[in-house]
């Protein structure tokens, strides 16, 4: 029988962690009569022996909450910046789990977090996690908690850029957060009556982008809302990276540490000339159209407020069903929405794993049907 656990929320903070965090608490405490115990500012925490005890009085209120009371870090436990320097923490941490007596450790986060668990299940914690992020980009699972909150926020943001679009006869450039992945953007995009999204997935070229607007123009529309991801490329950097990635992938397994060095200078090259990209391509919308352009990047206000209906839900869900895989004493897994299940995938998995749009997604087949443009080269 399980009698006491810990729980921690790491990486970037999402709308839905609170929730989570009661959903775990009440049915352990209230129903299965387990001891909670939070670790404060994610993995640190856990290091440090940064507690508290999340009894009834401290749960209570939390469930409309954003951020995590909890706090969090993107600390990792093998590559932690302690007393000065950075140190392989891990075997404090493990050393940490036992003194509090934990019959398990609940780990709160997106990709990041799943590859810090599973290495902290192979030293022999139980270890169970739980998916969020607002990018949507943890693979096996149907949704993150956060995701449908900041897809809210983000169409919001749309929404109300289409009055000025329309007033001033402008091109509006709207950067929504996914840097890997384009479900924010494409969701929003699709929901806000975007005239052209922009994914990581899809490679543009900005003539196509170009065309697509003065065609718009031509058709007696004066303005354009264009909906960009901040890790959509176009067609030339993307296949940079691609090749580069690859000649270092191959480097790293030859154990050529030339190589190795000069593929990472070339990334490094590509991801800085990425820096401020979509004020560059607001720029190059402009000088290609001869319409005036605007720039919003909506940034950390996505990640903000009060989580939605559907967030609260899928994070009580999930945070419930946690519980009941504890009781169970199965451990080393994910705990996913697959449909109308919360179902254990194994950490193994998961980690290192991406959910990328797929290019014949619906969401993109019907953003297609409505005529959005996507900048996909036409040739």
């Amino acid at each position: 029988m399980c009698k006491k656990i810990g729980i921690l929320t790491a990486g970037g903070d999402s709308p839905g962690l609170n929730a989570a965090i009661r959903g775990v608490g009440k049915a352990a405490s209230g129903y299965y009569a387990m001891e909670v115990v939070g670790f404060r500012d994610g993995f640190t925490g856990l290091v440090e022996n940064r507690t508290q005890i999340l009894d009834e009085s401290a749960l209570s209120g939390i469930l409309t909450l954003g951020g995590t009371i909890l706090g969090t870090s993107r600390d990792k436990p093998h590559k932690m910046v302690y007393q000065g320097k950075k140190q392989d923490m891990t075997d404090q941490i493990v050393e940490n789990y036992h003194a509090h007596q934990l019959d398990a450790l609940v780990c709160l986060g997106g990709g990041g977090t799943q590859k810090n668990a599973l290495q902290l299940m192979q030293k022999g914690l139980n270890i169970i996690t739980l998916p969020k992020t607002i990018d949507n980009d943890v693979a096996y699972t149907d949704a993150t908690f956060g995701f449908d909150t900041a897809l809210g926020i983000a169409t919001d943001a749309i929404d109300r850029l289409h009055s000025t679009a329309h007033s001033h006869h402008r091109i509006i450039v709207v950067e929504i957060m996914g840097n890997c992945a384009g479900w924010l953007a494409l969701g929003a995009g699709i929901a806000g009556g975007a005239d052209v999204i922009l994914l990581p997935e899809i490679p543009y070229e900005i003539e196509t982008v170009a065309n697509a607007i003065l065609q718009r123009v031509a058709g007696g529309k004066s303005f354009s809302i264009v909906a960009v991801a901040e890790g959509a490329m176009p067609v030339s950097s993307a296949q940079a990276l691609e090749k580069t990635a690859s000649q270092l992938a191959q480097a790293e397994m030859s154990k050529d540490k030339k190589r190795a060095k000069q593929a990472r200078s070339i990334l490094n090259a590509i991801n800085q000339e990425h820096v401020n990209h979509t004020v560059k391509l607001a720029s190059q919308l402009e000088h290609l159209t001869g319409l005036e352009s605007r720039v919003t990047i909506l940034g950390y206000l996505q990640r903000g407020g009060t989580p939605s209906a559907a967030d609260r839900l899928l994070a009580t869900r999930l945070g419930t069903a946690c519980v009941d895989l504890i009781e169970q004493r199965t451990f080393g897994v994910m705990v996913a929405a697959q449909g109308d299940r919360a179902v254990p995938v194994p950490l193994s998995q998961v980690a290192g794993q991406k959910r990328l749009v797929p290019n014949d997604h619906p969401w993109v087949v019907s953003a297609q049907r409505v005529g959005t443009c996507f900048g996909a080269p036409c040739h």
